[in-house]
Protein backbone atom coordinates (compact mmCIF):
# COMPACT_ATOMS: atom_id res chain seq x y z
CA UNK A 1 0.00 0.00 0.00
CA UNK A 2 1.38 3.39 -0.96
CA UNK A 3 1.93 5.96 1.74
CA UNK A 4 0.34 9.36 1.25
CA UNK A 5 2.70 12.00 -0.06
CA UNK A 6 3.20 14.72 2.53
CA UNK A 7 4.72 17.97 1.45
CA UNK A 8 6.30 20.33 3.88
CA UNK A 9 4.41 23.57 4.38
CA UNK A 10 5.95 26.62 2.80
CA UNK A 11 7.69 29.15 5.03
CA UNK A 12 4.76 31.59 4.95
CA UNK A 13 2.36 28.90 6.19
CA UNK A 14 4.85 27.89 8.89
CA UNK A 15 5.18 31.54 9.98
CA UNK A 16 1.39 31.96 10.16
CA UNK A 17 0.98 28.76 12.21
CA UNK A 18 3.70 29.85 14.63
CA UNK A 19 2.11 33.30 15.00
CA UNK A 20 -1.32 31.77 15.66
CA UNK A 21 0.26 29.55 18.32
CA UNK A 22 1.84 32.60 19.97
CA UNK A 23 -1.48 34.50 19.90
CA UNK A 24 -3.24 31.51 21.51
CA UNK A 25 -0.54 31.18 24.20
CA UNK A 26 -0.70 34.88 25.06
CA UNK A 27 -4.50 34.84 25.12
CA UNK A 28 -4.54 31.88 27.52
CA UNK A 29 -1.93 33.48 29.79
CA UNK A 30 -3.92 36.73 29.90
CA UNK A 31 -7.17 34.83 30.46
CA UNK A 32 -5.62 32.83 33.34
CA UNK A 33 -4.33 36.07 34.88
CA UNK A 34 -7.78 37.69 34.63
CA UNK A 35 -9.36 34.55 36.14
CA UNK A 36 -6.89 34.40 39.03
CA UNK A 37 -7.66 38.03 39.86
CA UNK A 38 -11.13 36.71 40.74
CA UNK A 39 -9.76 33.55 42.44
CA UNK A 40 -11.08 31.42 39.56
CA UNK A 41 -9.40 28.71 37.55
CA UNK A 42 -9.29 29.08 33.79
CA UNK A 43 -12.00 26.41 33.44
CA UNK A 44 -14.25 28.16 35.97
CA UNK A 45 -13.80 31.48 34.17
CA UNK A 46 -14.52 29.91 30.77
CA UNK A 47 -17.68 28.21 32.05
CA UNK A 48 -18.84 31.42 33.74
CA UNK A 49 -18.28 33.28 30.46
CA UNK A 50 -20.45 30.70 28.68
CA UNK A 51 -23.16 31.08 31.33
CA UNK A 52 -23.09 34.86 30.84
CA UNK A 53 -24.52 34.18 27.36
CA UNK A 54 -27.58 32.57 28.96
CA UNK A 55 -28.72 29.52 30.93
CA UNK A 56 -27.27 26.38 29.35
CA UNK A 57 -27.94 22.65 29.82
CA UNK A 58 -25.10 20.86 31.60
CA UNK A 59 -24.58 18.46 28.68
CA UNK A 60 -24.20 21.36 26.23
CA UNK A 61 -21.68 23.01 28.56
CA UNK A 62 -19.64 19.80 28.54
CA UNK A 63 -19.67 19.80 24.73
CA UNK A 64 -18.60 23.44 24.54
CA UNK A 65 -15.88 22.91 27.17
CA UNK A 66 -14.79 19.69 25.43
CA UNK A 67 -14.84 17.73 28.67
CA UNK A 68 -16.85 15.09 30.49
CA UNK A 69 -20.19 16.11 32.03
CA UNK A 70 -18.85 15.11 35.47
CA UNK A 71 -16.14 17.78 35.11
CA UNK A 72 -18.79 20.40 34.35
CA UNK A 73 -20.74 19.26 37.40
CA UNK A 74 -17.69 19.90 39.59
CA UNK A 75 -17.03 23.30 38.06
CA UNK A 76 -20.67 24.35 38.48
CA UNK A 77 -20.56 23.07 42.09
CA UNK A 78 -17.60 25.37 42.82
CA UNK A 79 -19.25 28.34 41.07
CA UNK A 80 -22.46 27.69 43.02
CA UNK A 81 -20.52 27.62 46.30
CA UNK A 82 -19.31 31.14 45.47
CA UNK A 83 -22.83 32.24 44.40
CA UNK A 84 -21.65 32.91 40.85
CA UNK A 85 -23.92 30.28 39.26
CA UNK A 86 -27.02 28.27 40.04
CA UNK A 87 -28.82 25.24 38.69
CA UNK A 88 -32.39 25.57 37.47
CA UNK A 89 -34.94 23.37 35.77
CA UNK A 90 -35.09 24.03 32.03
CA UNK A 91 -38.40 25.84 31.39
CA UNK A 92 -38.77 23.88 28.10
CA UNK A 93 -38.19 20.49 29.78
CA UNK A 94 -38.36 20.38 33.58
CA UNK A 95 -36.40 17.09 33.59
CA UNK A 96 -33.33 18.90 32.23
CA UNK A 97 -31.10 20.97 34.51
CA UNK A 98 -29.51 24.14 33.19
CA UNK A 99 -26.75 26.15 34.79
CA UNK A 100 -27.16 29.91 34.90
CA UNK A 101 -25.01 32.81 36.03
CA UNK A 102 -26.28 34.75 39.01
CA UNK A 103 -26.22 38.56 39.01
CA UNK A 104 -22.82 38.39 40.74
CA UNK A 105 -21.67 35.81 38.18
CA UNK A 106 -22.67 38.13 35.35
CA UNK A 107 -20.70 40.96 36.97
CA UNK A 108 -17.60 38.76 37.34
CA UNK A 109 -17.94 37.52 33.74
CA UNK A 110 -18.10 41.15 32.55
CA UNK A 111 -15.03 42.01 34.65
CA UNK A 112 -13.19 39.03 33.14
CA UNK A 113 -14.01 40.13 29.61
CA UNK A 114 -12.97 43.71 30.34
CA UNK A 115 -9.79 42.51 32.08
CA UNK A 116 -8.37 40.86 28.97
CA UNK A 117 -5.61 43.24 27.92
CA UNK A 118 -3.88 41.05 25.34
CA UNK A 119 -6.50 41.20 22.64
CA UNK A 120 -7.52 44.81 23.24
CA UNK A 121 -4.09 46.45 23.12
CA UNK A 122 -2.72 44.97 19.86
CA UNK A 123 -6.10 45.21 18.13
CA UNK A 124 -6.32 48.89 19.02
CA UNK A 125 -3.25 49.42 16.83
CA UNK A 126 -5.13 48.12 13.78
CA UNK A 127 -7.52 50.20 11.75
CA UNK A 128 -11.19 49.25 11.64
CA UNK A 129 -10.69 47.86 8.12
CA UNK A 130 -7.72 45.77 9.28
CA UNK A 131 -9.71 44.39 12.24
CA UNK A 132 -12.62 43.57 9.91
CA UNK A 133 -10.27 41.81 7.47
CA UNK A 134 -8.65 39.86 10.32
CA UNK A 135 -12.06 38.84 11.65
CA UNK A 136 -13.23 37.72 8.22
CA UNK A 137 -10.04 35.74 7.55
CA UNK A 138 -10.27 34.00 10.93
CA UNK A 139 -13.90 33.11 10.25
CA UNK A 140 -12.90 31.64 6.87
CA UNK A 141 -10.18 29.57 8.54
CA UNK A 142 -12.65 28.23 11.11
CA UNK A 143 -15.36 27.50 8.54
CA UNK A 144 -12.95 25.76 6.17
Amino acid sequence: MATPHHTRPDQLTTDVVELIAEVVARYHADYDEAASAHALTGAQAKLLSLLALGPTPMRKLAQKMKCEPSNVTGIVDRLEARRLAERRADPADRRVKVAAATEEGLRVARDLREGLRFAREPLAGLSEDERRTLRDLLRRMLDG
